[in-house]
């Protein structure tokens, strides 16, 4: 038979229950309230870690003169040229966190940019001057920044997160030690090689009369491209990791020799029968 306990018993059962009921109830807060912050912070690091920012361009639409009726139509192609490569550049910004030496967004991303960007912009100057006067002082506009969400622009891929910067700056420590000579891409110390890339020339049919400038203009700008790269594989020898040479001045020239190739079978094809195939000229290699 069960005994009933005494009043004061009663009472400190219930004083005691109660207490590890609030005991409990706030180590349920407690716990929730952590994992909470854990997530957030989790959270936090993953948005900085895939948010190398975004590059910006100053606007060259709104610094041209009244455009003539005549070049309309190539101007808009080159300014919508222009918004293409900023979204290519973004979106290879994207692509490519965490990769190469603390240059690399320079050197790979907004260098090129900026090379695009100075071609695209003459080109659109050039059109204007055939019947009106001839803008000047538009490659002020050609150079791009990255906006890392008020970093400093002028860091390079140091203005990017610190996640991104900390292992963008170990990877080219390692990219030292490593000795890029021997991958290929690089180049030896004091011996960084040359490119070469197919000639196009050789590969035209024949040229009309009214296209031979404008083909002769871009062929000749095949070569300048071929030199500045010759130049830039020349002054960064040593930098970046073992994709530098691919990433930073291989692929971008295939690009800009792309869009001259275009520019030249697009010239022919005004008055002949536009050349194909040309696009296999484009990419270059190096030769060491």
């Amino acid at each position: 038979m069960s005994r009933a306990l005494p009043k004061y018993n009663k009472r400190r059962v219930a004083i005691i229950g109660g207490a590890a009921a609030l005991a409990l109830t706030g180590a349920v807060v407690v716990n929730s309230a952590l994992a909470g912050e854990s997530k957030s912070g989790s959270t936090n690091a993953q948005t900085l870690a895939a948010g190398p920012g975004t590059i910006v361009c100053p606007d060259v639409a709104s610094k041209l003169p009244a455009v003539p009726a005549s070049a309309k139509a190539e101007v808009d192609r080159n300014l919508a040229l222009l918004q293409t490569q900023i979204q290519e550049a973004n979106t290879r910004l994207q692509n490519t966190v965490g990769q190469g030496g603390p240059n690399f967004v320079q050197n790979a991303i907004l260098g090129p940019l900026k090379d695009k960007r100075v071609a695209t912009v003459n080109r659109i100057a050039t059109a204007i001057g055939r019947t009106a006067a001839k803008p000047t002082g538009l490659d002020a506009l050609a150079p791009c920044a990255l906006n890392a969400g008020g970093a400093a622009n002028t860091g390079g891929a140091a203005a990017a997160t610190p996640s991104a910067s900390a292992t963008q700056a170990a990877g080219n420590a390692g990219n030292t030690g490593n000795g890029n000579a021997g991958n290929g891409n690089t180049g030896n110390a004091g011996a960084a090689g040359t490119i070469t890339c197919p000639d196009v020339a050789s590969k035209l049919p024949a040229v009309p009369a009214s296209a031979k400038a404008e083909v002769d203009r871009n062929l000749a700008l095949l070569q300048t491209q071929i030199q500045e790269a010759n130049t830039r594989l020349q002054n960064t020898v040593g930098q970046g990791g073992p994709n530098f040479v691919q990433n930073a001045i291989l692929g971008p020239l295939q690009g800009k020799r792309a869009s001259t190739i275009d520019r030249i079978a697009i010239s022919i094809g005004r008055t002949a029968a536009k050349p194909t195939g040309l696009d296999s000229l484009a990419a270059c290699t190096l030769n060491k």
